[in-house]
């Protein structure tokens, strides 16, 4: 008798570490006679009862006193020790409306020390499994988890279809915005090639001409760098979105997923445990984590509890910005979009009326020197001679210009 109380005793110390706090709590009971939690342990096995679950939306939960893997004490101020977990939640159903709640809080529970190598495995094992079907993962010997074919992690995908979509886009704005930049730079060139025409002409009406239809194009640059001020918030726009909402919405669901899969992995090793307490139950065998006080398995309640905690809140995250992801890719791309053809057609005619309005400057005539050279045609028709050769002939000769046209780009129909 005193070998096997003292051995007893020994195994009753295997707490792995943990402290727990003394305390009372007071909760309300609902109509059924429920505060919102489960229970286990507890006589004949266990000597001790403690909280495997705090359910949502409780008076135990709402309180947030109680958590998985705490012991209860007494009920009532009536102590539990020795009793069954079915005797404690007849003395909770049983008593007054209120009902006066002794425990011992875990206190030291470090998430890392009940995240063990076979937590880790069981989350390698959900990421598998959550790609394959339901007939392959049956072929191969692998459950299926409640959570797994999750449609919030298949929006990864679409993700991906929708950043290549940013990408196109950006490029091709980007690419249509840098082009009328050149061509502004460009109209620029000509203005000020013909305004030097223009000022050596000693016709007045043809000076005239050349130098405001320079300054025509000289104009035209203008209007393009204010085009490119118009879209270049909408490019900045597009490249945010690429660049910031959507990589930190995969940044989101890769963290959503991670603590699903770690939030199974103690599901399953909770039922892990449970089964092998129910196997040697059935054969009348004594477990030594459970004649210890179970605290492994109240460690991994514990920790279950705080991964929920995790995967709920990272849910509501991805909800959330997956949500406002996809209003502002239907609404404000449209609007988007909407303003950047808009901006273009704008620009398109306005320089229609600026060259419109050219039309005034024609005809006009100009006077272009007469070129010849000192050498003669050869026989088949070719100048012979240098450049040097070269000779301007007096008077210059008279030409009248009729129009100049310039190309522009037709966006009515964009």
């Amino acid at each position: 008798l005193l070998n096997l109380f003292l051995s007893k005793s020994l195994m009753e110390e295997d707490n792995l570490g943990l402290k727990t706090l003394p305390g009372t709590v007071t909760l309300a009971k609902d109509t059924n006679n429920m505060v919102g939690i489960s229970i286990g342990g507890g006589s004949p096995y266990c000597p001790c009862i403690y909280i495997v679950q705090v359910f949502d939306d409780t008076a135990a939960s709402n309180d947030g006193t109680l958590q998985a893997g705490d012991e209860i004490t007494s009920i009532n101020g009536k102590s539990v020790k020795g009793n069954s977990k079915v005797m404690t939640a007849r003395l909770i159903q049983t008593g007054p409306k209120m009902v006066l709640i002794g425990y011992k809080k875990l206190t030291n529970v470090d998430p890392k020390q009940g995240r063990s190598i076979d937590i880790l495995l069981k989350k390698v094992k959900h990421r598998l499994v959550e790609n394959l079907s339901t007939a392959t993962a049956d072929s191969l010997g692998l459950s299926r988890a409640i959570l797994c074919n999750d449609t919030l992690l298949k929006k990864a995908s679409d993700l991906n279809r929708t950043r290549e979509f940013y990408i196109g886009l950006s490029r091709m704005s980007t690419h249509i915005a840098v082009c009328f930049m050149k061509m502004g730079k460009t109209a620029k060139k000509l203005g000020d090639v013909f305004c030097q025409i223009g000022n050596r002409q000693t016709i007045s009406s043809a000076s005239d001409s050349l130098r405001n239809f320079g300054e025509i194009h000289r104009s035209l640059e203008k209007k393009c760098i204010r085009l490119y001020r118009r879209l270049k918030p909408i490019l900045n726009q597009f490249t945010t979105h690429l660049n910031k909402a959507i990589p930190d919405t995969q940044l989101t669901l890769k963290r959503y997923a991670d603590a699903k899969f770690e939030y199974l992995s103690y599901c399953l090793k909770v039922k892990e445990m449970d089964d092998e307490e129910f196997g040697y139950s059935m054969i009348s065998e004594p477990l030594y984590r459970v004649e210890t006080g179970n605290y492994e398995y109240r460690l991994v309640l514990r920790c279950r509890q705080e991964a929920r905690i995790r995967f709920a809140r990272h849910r509501n995250d991805v909800l959330e910005k997956i949500e406002l992801l996809d209003n502002r890719h239907v609404q404000a791309l449209s609007e988007q979009l909407q303003i950047f053809c808009g901006s273009l057609l704008h620009f398109n005619q306005e320089c229609a009326e600026l060259f419109r309005d050219s039309a005034r400057l024609f005809p006009f005539q100009a006077e272009i020197p007469s070129i010849t050279r000192t050498s003669d045609f050869s026989s088949d028709g070719v100048l012979e001679g240098d450049d040097s050769e070269l000779e301007i002939s007096n008077p210059p000769c008279k030409i009248t210009i009729t129009a100049m046209i310039f190309i522009m780009i037709d966006f009515k129909n964009i």
